[in-house]
């Protein structure tokens, strides 16, 4: 069995919550839009990890992950990107290739929303695991751990974080 931390959107955010989230996890994956190395070499502390550049990411990441990040866990097929889409949606870019050879998992960040969702025509689960980090438009900050066994994808449990309000004062007129 593997037991595996999955995040995206972070923006250069880690704090010790995700630490402690992911703390019994025997791997990390990382949707993209990282935002820092710093963020990834404080994942690595934790677990090994799987990553891919997101559209903020800047040179250092881009040259260290790929756009497309496409391996097997136990007997699972994965594929992670960045910008993906949803079942039924999928990027203009990603269609010719889903369809010819799906995974049994497809992970994409970028929205910003958690959304898990079981895709009967390619047989796969979709999982974007919402953002992590504190930059974007999204209340809640998310993150989502499962377990792979064999060909099993299970015991799925997502982290929730209400993000900080910022207190903006008002002015007398």
């Amino acid at each position: 069995m593997t037991k595996i931390g999955l995040l995206s959107d972070t923006h250069g955010h880690f704090d010790d919550r995700i630490a402690h989230f992911f703390a019994n996890c025997d791997e990390i994956w990382h949707a993209g839009d990282i935002g820092t190395i710093d963020v990834i070499r404080k994942l690595s502390k934790i677990a090994p990890v799987r990553a891919v550049y997101g559209n903020i990411d800047g040179q250092d990441l881009r040259i260290e992950f790929p756009l497309h990040n496409k391996f097997k866990c136990e007997e699972v097929k994965v594929w992670i990107t960045h910008i993906g889409g949803y079942p039924g949606r999928y990027d203009k870019k990603i269609i010719p290739q889903i369809y010819r050879n799906p995974p049994q998992i497809f992970i994409s960040g970028h929205s910003h929303i958690l959304k898990v969702v079981y895709d009967k025509k390619l047989s796969c689960l979709h999982i974007n695991p919402g953002a992590y980090g504190k930059s974007g438009f999204h209340k809640v900050r998310t993150a989502v751990r499962f377990e792979i066994l064999g060909r099993d994808i299970k015991n799925l449990e997502v982290l929730e974080i209400e993000r900080e309000s910022k207190i903006i004062p008002t002015k007398n007129i």
